[in-house]
């Protein structure tokens, strides 16, 4: 009887939500690495805020107290993009897009709870909830299921979704950035 192997997961195309199984993406969703939110702001400009985050294994999930700004901005444009990356040599990136949902809550966000324990440690996590889980704090809870990944490992997986060879060959002969493709 012949079964069936799962595809390796660093062969699927840039986008492709099982990038998530992949060894890189494990790593850098069991993190310390802050999540790296993009998002437009009300005037209509870019913004990039680094975050505390934890991975639910469906949603990125990051909190902020209320009244920030970015919980309108997140309302009225919830198309996000998110980076958690290790500076590492050679350096491991983990790109999703999604849209935010975000959902008011009384008190302590669970996730922030969950993220705070990771982060910090058990001990410094209590110190920490415990400064600011009092009656009348409010929350915001910002759940950003993926719609698209992308994992650069720089070894296996470069920007574009070039190989090795033709990442040098780029690099030599001088092209413009990367960021200025689709696929990356």
């Amino acid at each position: 009887m012949k079964t069936e192997r799962a595809p390796d997961p660093m062969a699927l195309p840039q986008g492709d939500l099982g990038l998530l199984d992949s060894d890189v993406a494990a790593r850098l969703l069991a993190s310390t690495e802050l999540a790296r939110l993009a998002y437009v702001a009300a005037d209509g400009t870019p913004r990039v805020f680094p975050m505390l985050f934890h991975w639910t294994g469906a949603d990125v999930v990051m909190s902020t107290f209320e009244g920030t700004r970015k919980i309108a901005a997140l309302r009225a444009r919830p198309d996000v993009a998110i980076t958690i990356d290790r500076a590492s040599t050679p350096p491991e990136v983990l790109l999703i897009r999604g849209q935010a949902t975000v959902t008011d809550v009384e008190g302590v966000v669970p996730e922030y709870a969950l993220a705070q324990r990771r982060y910090a440690g058990p001990e410094q996590a209590a110190v920490n909830l415990a400064e600011v889980d009092h009656p009348g704090t409010r929350m915001a809870r910002i759940a950003v299921r993926p719609t698209w990944v992308g994992v650069l490992d720089f070894q296996t997986r470069l920007p574009g979704g070039t190989g090795i060879e033709e990442f040098q060959r780029r690099g030599r002969a001088g092209y413009g950035n990367e960021d200025e493709r689709e696929d990356g």
